[in-house]
């Protein structure tokens, strides 16, 4: 198992209740490639860079994973498809 940093960031007017969602979707995820989540911060509302559709701010959560390098892929194209998620970023660590 290989160690990765994903960082999530939602759409910074999303309630708890969606925040909520996406963190659960994701353990499920994990759970069927038998990935674990190791740690997880909330880094709260920033400003963005640039607009992202109609979005000014972003909501950012960070995990530090636990998975097997096969899942990777399968993991990625879960995510790219999470209407969710206005960005993502998943990085192997070192």
């Amino acid at each position: 198992m290989n160690k990765y940093e994903l960082t999530l960031v939602l759409d910074g007017k999303a309630g708890a209740a969606k925040k909520k969602k996406v963190i659960e979707t994701l353990e499920k995820t994990l759970k069927i490639f038998k990935g674990v989540i190791s740690e997880s911060k909330d880094w709260g509302v920033k400003d963005l860079a640039y607009k992202i559709g109609k979005s000014e701010t972003g909501l950012y959560l960070y995990f530090e994973l636990e998975l097997d390098p096969s899942a990777v892929k399968a993991l990625n194209d879960k995510l790219r498809t999470d209407s969710d998620l206005i960005r993502y970023l998943l990085i192997k660590k070192d």
